[in-house]
């Protein structure tokens, strides 16, 4: 798709391969292959039909609070609304009850490597955009180093595949990969791309077209991805014993957390998320999801089907954004089979590190997700495939959807005297008596139902943890375990309404906005100035400052005061989230998890080939 950069000696013999750009609005003739769906269809009603039923019995509830006094257009808006946030909360309870289900009934879980494998040739594909050259080499340089301790019977090379433009950047990494090719087991290739067209998508076709042909299988990775050569040796083997199956994803670990919103989500992701992900893998079966790395991919089967057509809109070219689920979608409407395997041990990947560097991320996120509602009509699609597109879509716009029922209960008021619609329709006998005041009683019950909902997955993931003596040893024990809990629990509610305002802007954004910056991920850390801080948080803090003088005039329930609380603190949490808990908080704050207690290996052989890679590369940058 672009001209590659002249360093044709850092690649190996051209292996084109044809990448067929495919047409939404035609099905293409599907491959027959082994689905189980038997087997997924008893899990699917298992998750859907509960999470329909609860939402249908508080819709119900809500209905019999509003009808008292007969029900207007605007009524029935809030009871749809209630419904349409609700049911995504109850979905991912029904996942976590399935999910034990399938533990307790020993459902057959894929933790044994296959026998008897074919030897494939399988590409490590690193693809990066103005990363930290040491990072990424060093990262390589462990994994492959790991791969070669293993008896494998597949063959492995590593493409560092780049699109960076800064030139200062360019000249390290040629440096790295030098040094890298001179003492890698494997071979090691790189190749910088004179344009970027199309971003990372553009990227990987680029090497598709050029020596895709070559390799069985390739193993996608972000420039932060780690894995060890056990879960790298275990994909190629699962991808050569199953010849119906074009991908396999894994379930990728946060490592490398130091500071408080790092520690946040890796323990959130250790702890609770691996339940989440058996129930996932479980109803999913055949129609999984592909989240753009840490997954290996049959590369002809990705070639014929995955292939992504620009949209047109408005006569422009849009690229598709958030690629990797339309590309699982495709593979799975061909008839490949599209696998979760969450119980691969030794996936890793890194997380931002602050408020403001998430929120960054979440915007891109946000905007690629949202154009999933444009392909929902492309033909032949999996109905799970379609979904899976959908719920990508719909976490984000449940944010202002979550913010527009918190403006109507601040409307409401507390009682029939504050309810600030009443007043305006007093005023205007035209507009209809809407709607009836919520008690205290109503706002506990209807609180304590969403928390409680809110809040079961992780109870339950942690009281399974907390049930089991052998985990708890690996969190540091059971005081530090819960303590742990009880910190992530309190600050995640405190984060949430922050979190919801920074998504309902970043919707907003991607509606009235054409672009967003493309940027490489900010990993390392940073505090920010007040002056930034403020820039970034003022819509929050201006809407806790309205909610708090609402409270204060007694026209507003004091159910919301958490929420006011939170949105008046936006800077101070957003500051708070850059603390470094290694450095400043005793151990038993520091919401450890297992990969802080004990550092994986492969963890630490990076850890010692970036410095090593840092000190050998003579081109500094210019902050250096």
């Amino acid at each position: 798709m672009s001209t590659p950069h002249p360093n044709h000696d850092a690649m190996p013999p051209p292996a084109p391969l044809q990448m067929q750009v495919q047409d939404f609005a035609t099905a293409p003739t599907s491959r027959s292959c082994d689905t189980a769906e038997t087997r997924s269809t008893p899990w699917r009603v298992a998750v859907f039909i509960p999470a329909l039923i609860a939402t249908a019995c508080l819709m119900y509830g809500m209905y019999s609070w509003l009808a008292g006094m007969g029900m207007t257009g605007l009524e029935w808006a809030l009871l749809m609304m209630i419904g349409a946030t609700f049911v995504w909360v109850t979905l991912s309870v029904s996942t976590v009850g399935v999910a034990i289900a399938g533990i307790l009934a020993r459902e057959e879980a894929d933790t044994r490597a296959p026998t008897d494998v074919t030897p494939i040739d399988v590409a490590l594909l690193v693809p990066v955009y103005n990363e930290v050259p040491w990072d990424v080499f060093g990262n390589a340089a462990a994994m492959l180093d790991d791969l070669a301790a293993r008896k494998t019977a597949h063959r492995y090379t590593l493409f560092i595949l780049s699109d960076t433009r800064d030139d200062t950047i360019a000249a390290q990494e040629q440096q790295a990969f030098a040094r890298l090719r001179q003492t890698a087991p494997y071979p090691v290739h790189y190749r910088r791309r004179a344009d970027n067209t199309d971003k990372k998508v553009g990227n990987l076709v680029d090497w598709i077209t050029g020596w895709g042909a070559a390799y069985e299988g390739m193993l996608v990775l972000d420039a932060d991805s780690l894995m060890t050569g056990r879960a790298i040796d275990r994909l190629a083997s699962e991808l050569s014993v199953a010849p119906d199956t074009g991908l396999i994803q894994t379930f990728p670990m946060l490592i490398g957390a130091e500071t408080l919103f790092a520690r946040l989500q890796q323990f959130s992701n250790i702890a609770y998320g691996w339940l989440l992900a058996e129930g996932l893998a479980l109803w999913s079966r055949s129609e999984g999801n592909y989240w753009g790395h840490n997954a290996i991919i049959r590369t002809r089967a990705f070639a014929q089907s995955a292939g992504l057509p620009h949209l047109t809109t408005r006569g422009r070219d849009d690229l598709i954004l958030s690629h990797d689920f339309v590309e699982a979608g495709l593979l799975r409407r061909a008839g490949w089979r599209v696998r979760f395997l969450p119980r691969v041990t030794g996936s890793f990947e890194e997380t931002p590190g602050t408020l403001i560097d998430y929120t960054l991320r979440d915007r891109r996120w946000c905007r690629g997700n949202l154009q999933h509602l444009r392909l929902l009509a492309t033909r032949g699609l999996h109905p799970v495939s379609r979904f899976h597109l959908f719920h990508g879509a719909v976490s984000y716009l449940l944010s202002p959807a979550w913010f527009l029922l918190l403006v109507i209960w601040a409307l409401l008021g507390k009682d029939a005297e504050t309810n600030v619609v009443r007043y305006f329709n007093e005023a205007n006998p035209y507009f209809p008596d809407w709607p009836p005041a919520m008690s205290h009683i109503d706002s506990a019950v209807f609180l304590f139902i969403m928390y409680a909902m809110l809040l079961t997955p992780k109870i339950a993931a942690a009281a399974m943890i907390a049930a089991t003596p052998a985990a708890t040893r690996i969190f540091g024990g059971h005081g530090a375990f819960l303590t742990a809990f009880v910190t992530e629990v309190l600050l995640s509610v405190a984060y949430a309404p922050v979190m919801m305002i920074q998504q309902t802007k970043a919707v907003l954004r991607a509606v009235f906005t054409r672009s967003e910056p493309w940027a490489p991920q900010m990993r390392d850390a940073q505090h920010y100035p007040l002056i930034t801080l403020i820039k970034f948080h003022w819509v929050e803090t201006a809407l806790g400052f309205i909610l708090s003088l609402g409270l204060g005039a007694g026209l507003i329930s004091l159910w919301l005061l958490p929420i006011a609380a939170s949105l008046l603190l936006a800077v101070p949490l957003s500051a708070l989230s850059a603390l470094n808990l290694v450095q400043c908080a005793p151990r038993s704050l520091a919401m450890n998890s297992p990969y802080t207690l004990r550092e994986p290996a492969i963890v630490t052989r990076a850890k010692s080939a970036r410095a090593e890679i840092k000190t050998q590369l003579t081109v500094k940058s210019p902050a250096e």
